[in-house]
C-alpha cells in the first residue's frame, strides 16, 4: 500500500533503542529489493515473483507492528492512529489478500505495490538511520520528502487494483465468510468487507497524503506547522 507518514521521530529514550530497530529495517528491505531484482533478471518475468519473496515480505511487514508499539509507548512522538492505520492496512494486504488468494499473486498490480513499498521503506529507513547518526545527506532528506508524491498514489493504485482482482475469487469461494444459519447466529461476508476496505481509502488517503505534504513543508522549507493532536 502507500508509504507510512510517520513524521520525523523525536526520541524520548536513548538513541540506541531506535538504532537497533531502524538499521536492520534498511538492510531487510534492501535484501528484499535485491531478491526481487535477482528473480526478474533470472526469470525474465514477474510471474512467480511474489511467491519467491512471500515469506520474507510477511516477516518484514509484520515486524512493522513494532512501529505502532513505539508510538503507543511514547518512544517516538507521532500519531498512533496514523501509524496504526498504515501498518495494519499493509498487514491486511499481505496476509488476508495477496497471501490468501493465490490466483492474484501474479497480477501486475501486486508487483506495483511491492516495488512501491520497497522503495518507500528503503528511503524511509535510510532517512531515519542517517538522522540518528547525525549525518544526513541532503539527497536522502530530499528523497524522503519528495518521492512520496509519486509513490503514494502508485502504491494506493496497486493495492486497490489487487483487491479488485481478488473480488471474483472471494465471491465464488466464500472464503472467510459465515452464512446463516450457524451455531453462532452471526453472518459475515468477506466480499463486502473487501469493498468497505477499498472505500475506506477515500477518506484516509487524502489525510495521510496531506499530512506528509505538511511534513515536507516543515522539513524542507522550515515552515512552522501547528497540528492538532490525533
Amino acid at each position: 500500500h502507500y508509504e507510512e507518514a510517520y513524521g520525523e521521530a523525536r526520541l524520548k529514550c536513548p538513541h540506541v533503542a531506535l538504532k537497533q530497530h531502524r538499521k536492520p529495517g534498511f538492510f531487510w528491505w534492501l535484501v528484499l529489493a535485491m531478491a526481487m531484482m535477482r528473480f526478474y533478471i533470472q526469470k525474465g518475468t514477474h510471474k512467480g515473483l511474489y511467491r519467491s519473496i512471500a515469506r520474507t515480505l510477511k516477516f518484514f511487514q509484520t515486524f512493522a507492528l513494532l512501529e505502532v508499539g513505539h508510538c503507543a509507548l511514547g518512544i517516538v512522538r507521532t500519531s498512533v492512529i496514523v501509524t496504526g492505520v498504515q501498518v495494519c492496512s499493509r498487514i491486511f494486504m499481505v496476509w488476508f489478500v495477496t497471501n490468501s488468494i493465490r490466483q492474484i499473486q501474479n497480477e501486475e498490480s501486486v508487483i506495483l505495490f511491492l516495488v512501491v513499498w520497497t522503495m518507500t521503506e528503503i528511503t524511509r529507513y535510510s532517512y531515519y538511520t542517517f538522522n540518528l547518526l547525525h549525518h544526513l545527506p541532503y539527497f536522502i532528506k530530499w528523497a524522503r520528502y519528495n518521492l512520496f508524491i509519486v509513490l503514494y498514489p502508485l502504491g494506493v493504485a496497486g493495492e486497490l487494483l489487487t483487491i479488485y482482482a481478488a473480488l471474483p475469487f472471494v465471491r465464488r469461494s466464500g472464503m472467510y465468510s459465515m452464512r446463516l444459519p450457524n451455531k453462532y447466529n452471526v453472518s459475515f461476508d468477506y466480499y463486502y468487507c473487501l469493498i468497505v476496505f477499498m472505500l475506506s481509502y477515500i477518506p484516509l488517503f487524502p489525510q495521510l497524503f496531506f499530512h506528509m505534504l505538511r511534513q515536507r513543508r516543515r522539513v524542507l522549507h522550515g515552515e512552522v506547522i501547528v497540528e492538532k493532536d490525533d
